[in-house]
């Protein structure tokens, strides 16, 4: 199987540190599902931590997926994690609150992929920390509600995946859950590889690039 490697990291946590001072920063980290966002904020998290000193919280964009009793009469339950299923509101309301820093704890919702519901107050943010990363597809769409978000970000970042590696890691997710493989198609060719096309395609250009590079051994 070809080895994948990410590169900009290095450049993205000096780039946070360049921009880091008394003020809290967000940094907004997009691209398309199936691109490691999760992962890859873990790691630059623990980064933030160890190298810059800064404690650092995750915020998912996931958090704020609409439930499918809101889905289901609106005819979008198949198209669930498409830019149209978010509280978009909710996600701006959330940024403006960790961004004014006036309170001790704030509490946001983290999405259950097990449950496929999001769990109210699930996270916690407390005055300490001074780095949040938020994560998910639509961050920098320049369009519609999304639009609102860009302004309330300190760095922008999108990650480039080739579409094959989109692919592969996406069948491996939903077979993960056990999904028959007609359903796996389905989701993976209807849903996930259009919303990733949509992010490619419609997101404003980052302060910086995450590249994954496949080579073969």
């Amino acid at each position: 199987m070809p080895d994948e490697k990410l590169e900009g990291l290095d450049q993205l946590v000096g780039l946070i540190g360049a921009r880091l001072n008394a003020h809290r920063l967000i940094v907004a980290l997009a691209g398309p599902p199936g691109a490691g966002k999760s992962t890859i904020a873990s790691i630059l998290q623990q980064r933030c931590v160890d190298e810059l000193g800064a404690p650092t919280e995750i915020v998912p964009m996931d958090g704020f997926h609409l439930d499918d009793s809101v889905l289901r009469p609106r005819n979008l339950l198949a198209r669930k994690g498409a830019a149209n299923t978010f509280d978009v509101g909710g996600l701006v309301a959330l940024l403006r609150r960790i961004r004014a820093d006036t309170e001790d704890e704030i509490a946001g919702p983290v999405f259950d992929r097990a449950l496929e519901l999001s769990r109210a107050g699930a996270l916690i943010i407390t005055r300490r920390t001074r780095i949040l990363i938020v994560e998910g597809n639509y961050l920098l769409l320049d369009s519609g509600p999304w639009a609102a978000l860009r302004r309330l970000f300190d760095v922008s970042v999108r990650i480039r995946t080739p579409r094959e590696l989109l692919r592969r890691r996406l069948v491996d997710r939903w077979t993960s859950f056990k999904l028959p493989s007609e359903e796996i198609a389905r989701k993976v060719e209807a849903n996930d590889l259009p919303n990733g096309a949509m992010v490619d395609t419609s997101s404003i250009a980052p302060d910086l690039w995450l590249e994954w590079v496949v080579q073969d051994r």
